[in-house]
């Protein structure tokens, strides 16, 4: 029976007190909804649909090239109203499991099994909690056979008691749901066309309604507050530090660690305080992160380490390289081996040569440094003539002196000498000291003007 998956992510978030879209808030470096499909994609379905309302625009941006189904719900009348507008693109012969895209964490093997209990009725995830307040409870009948779904709002205080509740995620025939959501009426303390009023529907049928419970709580956590936002991506993290632990990292604290994308590490790998990965981040073996550094999009090599405050941003870095602290590597930055970028040194689109040296206060930027280089402190490549960038190039074993101007387009010559302080717009010959300065000069009886003896 082919399977269509519903995620309903329509709602405005009002207790997000935000312009953002609920589903687009991030968790982990992604949005919610991201996981949601994310999740749904593992079920291999037919299709996808994705319900949309508020802030429909930024919603559908956000996921562009995604092989989505967008259906728009231009009146938020509530969750069963949501369902119907996706109906016209469901198959009726197959079944269809509905899902929440603020409920980022629902695990494959959950939605397997809610899938094919749903093939022969309708089926309903549910959890137990010691306090289910705002969710609604699930009511069983004598025998313990589901009944219906009662919201919060509408729940008398005996019902109200009740710990389990629908935990918003449901799977059944098309054709069957189609009917019910017929049903629909607004009656009810929000005036909104519930989804859980099918469940009654069903039971009045006499469909048995098979429940599959989710025995952790935080899997069928929803959003809906900032606050529990944040109480979500702290216990992703802490997943993420477990399994980071149990492949031999080593966390100088696991609770503070934040990864927003995928972290790949090697054996041996160590890893300080308040350090930040996100995007794609590869680390070789004995590689060293210092405390307090953001990585993002950035491959490095075994025996690299990264001291401490150090922004490396879509960046390639060798093996036994030395980069920080307070070192900046912008996109396109290159390393090769042994390669020193010190403090306060800046690297945008440049490639730097095995055993290149730059340890202190300079900016190399759309640079092509070769081997065994030693930039001084204060070094500057003028990349930007006001309309377009430039290159430099320095050769093999060069020695660039302190607070030297290298204006580009630019070639220093294999073996060059450049002399301290000096401004160079030229290529230079290989091999020979080059110095471009103005002559010092000082004036004798010279006087700061009103000043009196």
């Amino acid at each position: 029976m082919p399977l269509d998956v519903v995620i309903l992510a329509a709602g405005q978030g009002k207790r997000m007190h935000s312009a953002l879209p609920k589903v687009l808030h991030p968790l982990a470096g992604r949005p919610l909804l991201a996981h949601v499909i994310d999740a749904a994609r593992s079920l291999a379905p037919r299709r996808i649909h994705v319900v949309y309302g508020h802030g429909g625009g930024q919603v559908k941006k956000a996921f562009i090239d995604a092989d989505l189904n967008w259906v728009e719900q231009t009146e938020q009348l509530g969750t069963g109203h949501a369902l119907k507008q996706a109906l016209p693109a469901l198959d009726p012969a197959g079944s269809v499991l509905v899902l929440n895209g603020d409920v980022p964490l629902v695990r494959r093997e959950t939605l397997a099994k809610l899938a094919e209990a749903g093939r022969a009725g309708l089926a309903i995830v549910t959890c137990d909690l010691v306090d289910p307040t705002g969710y609604g409870r699930v009511l069983r009948d004598a025998r313990g056979s589901v009944e219906r779904i009662v919201e919060q709002k509408d729940a008398s205080p005996q019902q109200l008691a009740i710990r389990e509740w629908y935990a918003g995620a449901l799977c059944g025939g098309a054709a069957r749901l189609a009917a019910w959501l017929g049903k629909l009426t607004n009656r009810n303390a929000q005036g909104e066309y519930y989804l859980t009023d099918v469940i009654g529907f069903a039971a009045q049928d006499g469909i048995e309604i098979a429940t599959v419970k989710a025995t952790d709580p935080w899997e069928v956590a929803g959003v809906n507050s900032k606050r529990e936002l944040a109480s979500l991506e702290r216990e992703v993290q802490r997943r993420v530090a477990e399994r980071l632990l149990e492949r031999g990292v080593t966390l100088a604290d696991p609770a503070r660690i934040d990864v927003r994308g995928e972290l790949d590490c090697a054996r041996d790998v160590t890893i300080d305080v308040n350090c930040v990965f996100e995007g794609r981040v590869s680390l070789g073996e004995r590689v060293r992160i210092g405390a307090n550094c953001v990585l993002r999009n950035v491959s490095i090599a075994a025996d690299t380490e990264i001291h401490p405050f150090s922004l490396l941003d879509d960046a390639q870095i060798g093996a036994r390289c030395r980069v920080g602290p307070y070192a900046r590597l912008r996109p396109g930055a290159q390393l090769a081996e042994d390669v020193h970028i010190g403090n306060f040194v800046e690297v945008k689109a440049s490639r730097i040569g095995a055993g290149s040296k730059a340890n202190h206060l300079s900016y190399v930027g759309d640079a092509e440094v070769g081997a065994r280089v030693n930039i001084g402190a204060g070094t500057i490549t003028c990349n930007y003539d006001g309309s377009a960038k430039h290159r430099t190039v320095i050769e093999d074993e060069c020695f660039i002196g302190s607070d030297a101007t290298l204006v580009a387009p630019l070639r220093i010559a294999k073996g060059s000498y450049i002399g301290a302080g000096s401004t160079i717009s030229k290529d230079t010959p290989a091999g020979q000291l080059t110095v471009a300065r103005a002559r010092q000069v000082s004036v004798p009886g010279w006087k700061p003007r009103g000043k009196k003896d």
